[in-house]
């Protein structure tokens, strides 16, 4: 049964609307969360012995290890993500490194999906970017990337019928 034209016309014109746009939402996200990782992982390397002073006092393992790592993946991966290269890997990354946070304010994050409390579980910005980063490593960087045409170059682009979303 066929909706009537009143009712499909103007549900046709919003989907077309739409996905003319659909670029949109994964070329703000990676900008956003690059650029602001960038200037994370710039400062950690400007500050390189706080950073680790702070990894220490949390209890981080190996910190002066993780410290390296860390600050290299915020700072180049935020590049990376600017641009749109190797996103769902930079993304993988950087979701583990939430998790990490997380972690170490597990009592914060916990006490945030109580009713009865002041805060919600958006008001932790690790969790918050873990939800992004995971969005983008199952969804990708868009069509506006470079990981977009380095995969049809590599044979791993959109199949017929399929939408680029979902394969870039």
């Amino acid at each position: 049964m066929s909706a009537p034209p009143f009712v499909e016309r103007p549900a046709r014109l919003g989907l077309r609307v739409a996905a003319a746009f659909a670029f949109l939402p994964p070329l703000l996200t990676r900008v956003t969360l690059g650029y602001t990782f960038f200037l994370t992982g710039r400062g950690k390397l400007a500050n390189f012995d706080t950073f680790v002073s702070f990894l220490t006092d949390q209890g981080v393992p190996a910190p002066v290890l993780n410290a390296h790592v860390v600050a290299r993946l915020e700072y180049y991966g935020g590049i990376l993500l600017v641009v749109g290269l190797l996103t769902r890997l930079v993304s993988l990354g950087l979701a583990g490194t939430m998790v990490v946070a997380l972690l170490t304010e597990r009592k914060q994050f916990l006490e945030s999906w109580r009713t009865t409390g002041d805060i919600g579980p958006t008001d932790i910005s690790s969790y918050v970017f873990l939800l992004f980063f995971t969005w983008l490593v199952v969804y990708g960087p868009g069509v506006l990337s470079l990981d977009a045409p380095l995969a049809r170059w590599l044979g791993l682009g959109p199949r017929p019928g399929e939408t680029p979303s979902r394969a870039a």
